[in-house]
């Protein structure tokens, strides 16, 4: 058996028999995993002992250094501390759910005279009533939409009801509005449609569509086609919506389905949300590294996470499996939380066993979906930059790919940009800008090498000052054009006495791929990840490059203006610009205001108005 040291054994053989959590620790003191035991002793000594363990436990094993222990006086009380340490520590090895979305509710408050329909991603305990979750702010707009097709639901923000009666807006013109903001109806007849309204958001299209089939018979029998045409419409709506809803056979209650899908690296878990009967919805939550762990752990971890922060809690969860005597602890802090009763259940056999299957087929789903998406995404990123370092000989990866390119307007305001990609991605953060100070007119070989060799004398003089803005070096750089901008690029880095990186230059022409010293190019098929990551390189430079080309240029047409106006010289030039940032501001501005810049008097406001009275002519 395994020696673990002095200090680890003394705390092994002093394991209390005692409900608690214990905090796994590295070398560093840093906290790497959270865990909850019915029984300390025999739970943190099971880690400890030469038994087989998943790959993620053996993993976590192999970086424990310490642990801390904290006894509880009740299973829990041991889950609900779990809870808290895990959001605090955000521990490497647990779980940890990194989605904070807050679904859309649809609210209403019928505490207010003539209640609307509001969106909010927050639930409160403010007497109101609230329906969802909706899967997205587009599906809460669809219901709401579909809600005032079929009822003539006010929605401005209006004080109701009014001082004095307003003239209705256009919706009441096209009967989508009682309009009681000009006293077309009374409180009690809106309250009656809102009636309907509360009925259709709780699933009850039966008495909906009733209602409209009984009104569109009376409108018929009264020859009022129009109106029994358009009655006609919305059943037709309503009609669509039930369609659109999956109808299940369960009880009205609210209802949460979790099940969970493992591929040996990576999980899945998946909630079908169940309201009025009716499924609404759904969300799947991937958890890297929780592939090859039981299932049960893997789901109450996840459960615990969940509804720690989630806005509503339903009446019943139903949950694939459990630990055993978890979906009691489980009931009792959901319970707590929700201030009412919650079951948790284990469904073995019937409906309810059928719906975590369906849970279960859609958890699948979805992680063979991300893996498919993950598998393309590091084709074209990390493997793109791993197959495009073995095309040119490299004996490394590239990790950090530096681009350039320059951009000028006939040798004027000459910009060059480099831009970063690491690991195949775009690292924004790390784009830089270099004006031209030392080329006049457009030279594009003479910009290039000035351009490699401030930036490499930057990363020289970092180094010794200890900065990090162009200390980390490229593994591989692009130049934007053929051999010979190459070799410009190349001497400079060899002028500064440094061995250059991996280089080459990419003539646009026929995307050829130029290597130093090459006498043929490289031609690649264009269909490759490698060329497409290359070519990503190269147009992110050149935007990079003509957005700052273009803003220069912007700046230096307002400069050039203002140096038309006597008596304004660059410091006022200067001065008006921060003080208006633009012409226009400036042409506008009257005698009074100009006076108040910084640096400006009468004469020369007189001066600035002269000049904008001879623009407007």
């Amino acid at each position: 058996m395994k020696y673990w040291g002095e200090k680890l054994e003394e705390k092994i053989s002093m394991l209390p028999d005692s409900p608690g959590c214990y905090l796994m620790k590295n070398r560093d003191g840093t906290v790497i995993y959270v865990g909850k035991a019915v029984n300390l002793k025999n739970r943190v000594k099971s880690y400890f002992r030469d038994t087989a363990h998943t790959p993620k436990v053996e993993a976590m094993i192999s970086h424990i250094d310490d642990f801390e222990i904290l006894l509880c006086e009740t299973n829990l009380e041991a889950l609900i501390l779990e809870c808290n340490l895990i959001k605090h520590y955000k521990p490497y090895y647990n779980i940890l759910l990194k989605d904070d979305k807050h679904y859309p509710y649809l609210k209403v408050d019928l505490r207010q005279p003539y209640p609307r329909l509001e969106i909010t991603r927050r639930m409160e305990k403010d007497g109101a009533k609230y329906f969802g979750p909706y899967i997205g702010a587009n599906a809460v707009r669809q219901v709401i939409e579909a809600v005032r097709d079929v009822f003539p639901l006010r929605s401005c923000r209006q004080a109701l009801p009014p001082v004095h009666p307003k003239r209705p807006c256009m919706n009441w013109d096209i009967g989508r509005c009682m309009a009681p903001c000009a006293g077309k109806c009374t409180e009690a007849e809106y309250g009656e449609m809102m009636a309907g309204v509360m009925n259709f958001l709780n699933g009850d299209y039966d008495s909906v569509l009733k209602k409209l089939k009984s009104d569109m018979e009376e409108a018929a029998a009264a020859m009022r086609y129009e109106k029994a045409a358009r009655i006609r419409d919305k059943i037709k709506d309503v009609q669509g919506l039930m369609e659109r809803q999956i109808a299940l056979r369960t009880d009205r209650s609210e209802q949460d389905l979790i099940a969970l899908a493992q591929d040996g690296l990576d999980a899945m878990v998946q909630i079908l949300y169940v309201r009025g009967g009716r499924m609404i919805g759904g969300d799947h939550f991937a958890l890297p590294r929780e592939g090859g762990e039981d299932p049960g752990e893997v789901l109450a971890g996840f459960m615990l996470q969940y509804y720690e922060n989630a806005g509503l809690i339903p009446r019943n969860v139903l949950c694939q499996q459990l630990p055993e005597g978890m979906a009691e602890q489980l009931e009792g802090w959901l319970r707590e939380k929700k201030g009412s009763a919650v079951t948790v259940a284990e469904p073995q056999r019937g409906e309810k066993h059928d719906l975590i299957i369906l849970a279960a087929k859609n958890a699948a789903d979805a992680l063979e979906k991300r893996n498919a998406r993950r598998t393309v995404h590091e084709e074209r990123t990390t493997g793109a930059a791993a197959k495009l370092g073995e095309i040119l000989g490299m004996e490394k990866y590239p990790r950090r790919i530096e681009g350039y390119d320059i951009s000028n307007t006939q040798g004027v305001q000459s910009v060059a940009a480099m831009v970063v990609f690491i690991d195949g991605e775009p690292a924004k953060k790390e784009y830089r800008h270099f004006r031209i100070k030392t080329v006049e007119g457009a030279n594009d070989f003479a910009s290039l090498y000035e351009t490699l060799q401030r930036r490499y004398a930057h990363a020289l003089k970092e180094k010794e000052s200890g900065g990090d803005k162009f200390s980390d070096l490229p593994d591989l750089i692009l130049i934007d054009g053929g051999p010979q901008q190459l070799r410009f690029a190349r001497q400079a880095i060899l002028d500064l006495g440094l061995e250059p990186p991996d280089m080459f230059g990419l003539a646009e022409k026929h995307e050829e791929i130029w290597l130093p010293d090459a006498e043929e190019p490289i031609l690649l098929d264009h269909r490759t990840p490698e060329l497409q990551l290359v070519q990503r390189v190269r147009d992110e430079a050149h935007r990079f490059g003509i957005i700052h080309h273009r803003a220069l240029r912007g700046k230096a047409s307002i400069h050039s203006q203002l140096e038309d106006i006597p008596g304004v010289g660059p410091a006022r030039r200067k001065a008006l610009l921060k003080a208006f940032g633009s012409l226009k501001a400036i042409r506008e501005a009257d005698m009074d205001t100009l006076m108040q810049v910084k640096g400006m008097n009468r004469t020369a406001a007189g001066a600035v108005r002269a000049w904008a009275e001879a623009k407007e002519k």
